[in-house]
């Protein structure tokens, strides 16, 4: 995902390895000061959902999985396992957080020793107790991408809480926009070209909401036997996806969401992205591993240029 730049004053953003934040000009807040915001809500994220820290409450939580015990979980952690596990079932199984052990085996290595998942017979990878605030493992999990959307989604609502309204936040191919543009009206986005072009393959308007892409083009590396592998796992299979799918961006009002329909309609495939994410009225984009782009009838109403594609 990648913004046409905002003619406003370029001390209005900031950015870092993890996320970019803009201001649209004439708010309140110094950039300085809603940066800060941003920081350290992301940091609070991290030190709940991240697999590649250590202490971090999902690593601890993972390290006692199967023990059959229950155990406390913070308000951070508890939403992401809450909307792990409904993502689970909304999309028959095809997001699903257990895919770690699966990423381990390729070489995708996070903090902490994880330990075996139990037997299938297990009804299910996670009990979570909501009054409590108390969940039971039975599989090591992923954060993953949703992980990643309710960061976005929680930073957004802090800036808003500090009295910042008009703001695009971005981390990692995925944003969410509240209020307009440093120009007014919409938000001018790019999808970017999963083949490395510097043209997008489309530029679309957001009111507000989230845009998220999943792809191969980044996340991809040599895994243990010598082939090319990716992030993005099949759970029914196990492996990375055959690749006739390079990236499928969803819009959405909420980016957790979003996050789980760009990998579930990725793991649709070529031939099953079209039909579903129309049927459930999905706003998706996708290219094919040939460069051939395709849209549904709700991405189509926010696109305001694409280059050559075809409706599904």
């Amino acid at each position: 995902m990648r913004r046409r730049p905002p003619r406003c004053d370029a001390r209005r953003g900031r950015w870092d390895r993890r996320c970019g934040l803009t201001l649209a000009d004439g708010g309140p807040a110094p950039i300085d000061t809603a940066w800060e915001i941003v920081v350290a809500d992301v940091e609070r994220t991290e030190r709940a959902l991240s697999r590649f820290r250590s202490g971090s409450d999902l690593s601890q939580l993972n390290l006692a999985a199967g023990d059959g015990a229950w155990h406390g979980v913070g308000d951070r952690l508890h939403t992401c396992l809450a909307a792990s596990r409904r993502a689970w079932r909304l999309t028959g199984g095809r997001f699903d957080p257990r895919v770690i052990a699966r990423l381990e085996k390729l070489g995708e290595h996070g903090d902490v020793q994880l330990p075996a998942p139990q037997p299938a017979h297990v009804r299910t990878w996670v009990d979570l107790d909501p009054r409590g605030r108390r969940a039971r493992l039975w599989a090591p999990v992923d954060s993953g991408g949703i992980g990643k959307g309710l960061a976005l989604r929680w930073a957004a609502r802090s800036l808003a809480l500090g009295g910042v309204h008009r703001f695009m936040l971005e981390a990692g191919g995925d944003l969410i926009v509240q209020g307009e543009a440093p120009e007014g009206g919409q938000w001018h986005i790019g999808i970017e070209d999963p083949a490395g072009s510097v043209d997008p393959i489309a530029v679309i308007g957001l009111d507000g909401g989230a845009a998220v892409t999943s792809s191969i083009a980044v996340r991809r590396w040599i895994g243990p036997e010598g082939s090319i592998v990716h992030h993005l796992i099949d759970p029914a299979t196990g492996e990375a996806t055959a690749m006739a799918l390079a990236s499928v961006t969803v819009a959405a009002p909420d980016p957790a969401w979003a996050e789980v329909w760009s990998k579930a309609l990725f793991l649709a495939g070529r031939r099953g992205i079209g039909p579903e994410a129309r049927a459930r009225g999905i706003a998706a984009w996708w290219v094919e591993s040939d460069g051939t782009c395709g849209m549904t009838p709700a991405a189509r109403s926010l696109t305001l240029w694409a280059r050559a594609d075809r409706p599904r």
